[in-house]
């Protein structure tokens, strides 16, 4: 893609520069701090010997992101409880891109929280943006076999705990429904219904509200204990905005937001959920992020 000529490039890709940056640091506020430190050193650049704008711009980013990772893994070791990607709220248009909504689901930024940083890096650049191998390398400062061996072990790595099946945002609409009518009526065995037998709950709340410091397993325990969400329903609002390119759920308590959830939909039945109720990372879900490929 040419694009127009008289529009800057980094304005032109900052949409790309900030969904790369968000892939590889899962934090929307962090990407946003690489996309600016890139535009400060596109800024400097000696514009007439970059030959391929885009390239560069990635370029950077990477290498700025790469330095961020470093640092988040340092501070995410204190970090209260357990820690998930900061929601995005989406287009529609994310959503109906197959590919592009399967690699900023939380349920995929999550896997890639457990590749090292140049894994993340190589896997993000080449499996979701196809940049080519020896553009990768000059980014992340390898050979370009060293790279290609990097993306193997990382793919490996990813397809063994990456959801298994992919469905249509109607199938995942209709599951959530179901859900949200059971978790309301406290429905227990409606829960049981709709939750695959080995369903995960991990929540995020960073200490800041209440919520289980770890991942909570199994379809009864997690029936039970979200059926005492009925007493609470009276005076809650929830809806199901497209979070992260998957249907999701909002849950607004008395005016206020208070948790997001979002869900892996396998076989008609929920196998995770992903509650977020740390208020600190719940301010993007007012304003539709722009993530492009």
């Amino acid at each position: 893609m040419t694009g127009d000529p008289f529009v800057d490039p980094f304005i032109a890709h900052r949409g790309l520069l900030f969904t790369v940056a968000y892939e590889m640091l899962g934090s929307a506020a962090d990407a946003d701090d690489v996309v600016q430190e890139t535009w400060l050193r596109w800024a400097e650049a000696d514009r007439m010997a970059v030959r391929d704008p885009r390239a560069y711009l990635v370029r950077i980013v990477t290498r700025q992101a790469l330095n961020r990772l470093r640092t988040l893994a340092r501070r995410r070791e204190d970090y209260v409880g357990e820690w998930l990607p900061e929601p995005l709220l989406t287009s529609p248009d994310v959503a109906d891109d197959v590919e592009l909504a399967e690699s900023v689901s939380i349920a995929m930024l999550t896997v890639l929280e457990t590749l090292g940083p140049t894994e993340r890096a190589v896997l993000v650049l080449h499996e979701v943006f196809d940049v080519p191998y020896d553009e990768i390398a000059e980014a992340v400062g390898k050979s370009s076999a060293a790279v290609r061996q990097v993306a193997h072990r990382a793919r490996e790595h990813v397809a063994a705990r990456r959801p298994r099946t992919a469905v249509s945002r109607a199938e995942q609409q209709r599951v959530v429904d179901r859900f949200l009518a059971a978790v309301t009526a406290g429905d227990v065995q409606g829960l049981m219904d709709v939750l695959a037998p080995d369903v995960v709950v991990v929540a995020d709340s960073g200490g800041l509200a209440p919520a289980a410091l770890r991942p909570v397993t199994g379809q009864l325990r997690v029936a039970r204990a979200l059926a005492r969400f009925a007493d609470l329903a009276p005076g809650v609002e929830i809806t199901t905005p497209l979070v992260n390119g998957t249907v999701a759920a909002r849950i607004d308590a008395g005016g206020e937001f208070d948790t997001a959830i979002t869900f892996v939909v396998e076989d008609g039945r929920i196998t995770r959920m992903y509650a977020m109720r740390n208020p600190h990372k719940l301010g993007r879900l007012d304003e539709v992020a722009d993530l492009r490929r």
